[in-house]
């Protein structure tokens, strides 16, 4: 294989708001926590234990708007992107690193039933459960009659 691959997937609940930072030229970074939960059982005791691993996650641009306006403290979200390191000093004039996601495409998974406006409610619930249900209703009913007016003898 001559190329490489940076790329990250992850599904896990944001902890805290969004934080927005504006530059001059119009461009902007979000910038939020989000958590991973992993359960495992320790062989040597028998006990499930439960880690939380937090990732810091960038977001650029229309996208960071995006992420501000609909995202909130623990909602559930699907990103996806790649892995930055960052080299930065701190007060001291230490060396720091800071590795971050940065975010090329998300999802949203936590349902906004409360947080949207009512005109959103409506078009949301029947596009997600009435058309697969009518198009299934409507292969089944309509099949064995298109079966019988589609054949040429």
């Amino acid at each position: 294989m001559s190329g490489t691959l940076n790329k990250v997937m992850l599904i896990g609940h944001t902890g805290d708001e969004v934080k927005m930072h504006y530059f001059e030229g119009g461009s902007c970074i979000g910038r939020f926590p989000l958590a991973t939960n992993d359960s495992y059982v320790n062989k040597s005791t028998g006990e499930r234990v439960n880690t939380t691993e937090w990732h810091n996650i960038v977001v650029r641009n229309k996208a960071a708007e995006i992420c501000e306006k609909y995202l909130n403290k623990g909602d559930k979200v699907y990103i996806e992107g790649r892995l930055k390191t960052r080299k930065w000093q701190d007060e001291q004039g230490k060396d720091r690193y800071s590795t971050e996601i940065q975010c090329t495409d998300f999802t949203f998974l936590t349902p906004k039933n409360e947080n949207q406006p009512s005109e959103h409610k409506p078009q949301n619930t029947p596009q997600t459960n009435t058309p697969a249900t009518s198009n299934s209703q409507e292969v089944s009913s309509n099949s064995p009659a298109t079966e019988d007016d589609d054949l040429p003898f």
